[in-house]
């Protein structure tokens, strides 16, 4: 016991001996770098280095200085920036919530009081402090991922057996869905073309693409406000989920058609686009889907579920997302297909 009272300050003593006579040592290496230096300047100054001169600075001046430097890091930044959203869209998701209105509402509406509408005009300083330019693309990002594991989680809450059973349902609704708000938008580009349009943009590309824009459904929110209100394992839920999909699915494939107009590309390549679109979802339902069915027949306890299970069904879920995106269609729908297949019986499903 005694010999265990005397060993840390024997410890504490060995280590201040050591490090005193490393600090020693190294003063003297200074002496013959900061001489060269000297004699460098003396004899060609333009090429010398430059020589550090000691500046006084109170303590209070050199921790505001430092205090500063911390808070424009870009992890200081970026952290801000989480918290900052967190807050608002929490905030704004419960009064609007408080109105019998969806959560998903409040949260745009934080969203578009944070941007550069609201705060970016009356609030200019602050807003290019909080969300300068140069972090905008760690959000967009940040935003994507988020939205990939959402959608993945939306449809690991889907029944595939009822997509099946909806699914003739799913395609006209969808079809519809895409084809009105198409014709409309043509017909609105009748009044938008000679004030919005770009230069050199032909009246046939610059209608297409509105007609497009208005076809595209806004996926992830319809998927939040069935997914808050509960209704993502109701006939209802599904029918309305899955037209959205199938509905995305051909709005992508029409952007596809009006970027390869757009750039004067030819029509192989909307035939390229629709037809890797259509090997890859038959890949998911015909070969992927049957191995999810062996593996989750075999890991249907907690017991039997490890970390090399989870890790690979997220790879199958980034690499479906992978997929679509490289294809043209938005990583969402891969993330949302491979949700879709995922068996019942694996086990993470139900967790």
């Amino acid at each position: 016991m005694p010999k265990k009272r005397w060993f840390f300050p024997l410890l504490l003593l060995l280590l201040g001996v050591s490090g005193w006579f490393i600090f020693v040592q190294g003063q003297k290496l200074e002496t013959p770098k900061i001489q060269t230096n000297i004699e460098l300047h003396q004899v060609h100054p333009e090429n010398s280095p430059v020589l550090e001169q000691p500046v006084n600075h109170n303590f209070f001046t050199v921790f505001l200085n430092s205090f500063k430097g911390n808070l424009q890091n870009p992890l200081s930044v970026f952290v801000l920036q989480l918290i900052t959203i967190v807050l608002f869209a929490r905030l704004f998701g419960i009064i609007f919530r408080r109105f019998g209105q969806p959560t998903v509402i409040g949260e745009i509406i934080a969203g578009i009081i944070l941007g550069p509408s609201v705060f970016g005009l009356f609030f200019p300083s602050f807003s290019a402090f909080l969300f300068p330019v140069s972090s905008l693309i760690n959000l967009q990002f940040l935003s994507q991922v988020g939205l990939i594991l959402f959608m993945f989680i939306v449809g690991m809450d889907l029944d595939i057996n009822i997509i099946r059973n909806k699914f003739k349902d799913a395609i006209i609704i969808s079809q519809l869905g895409v084809f009105f708000p198409f014709l409309m938008g043509i017909g609105l580009s009748l009044f938008l073309y000679s004030n919005f349009a770009p230069a050199n943009i032909s009246f046939l590309s610059f209608t297409l693409f509105i007609g497009t824009a208005m076809s595209i459904t806004a996926f992830p929110v319809l998927a939040r406000i069935i997914h808050e209100r509960k209704m993502t394992r109701t006939p209802l839920g599904i029918l309305a989920i899955t037209s959205a999909a199938a509905g995305d699915l051909v709005a992508w494939c029409l952007l596809a058609a009006v970027i390869a107009i757009v750039k004067a590309g030819t029509p192989f390549n909307v035939i390229f686009t629709i037809g890797l679109s259509v090997i890859y979802v038959a890949f998911m339902l015909f070969a992927v889907q049957p191995f999810l069915q062996r593996v989750g027949s075999i890991f249907v306890t907690k017991e039997n579920l490890s970390k090399t299970v989870v890790a690979f069904v997220f790879l199958i879920m980034l690499g479906s997302a992978f997929l679509t995106e490289v294809i043209g269609i938005h990583a969402l729908f891969g993330a949302f297909l491979a949700g879709v297949i995922m068996p019942k019986t694996l086990i993470l499903k139900r967790y």
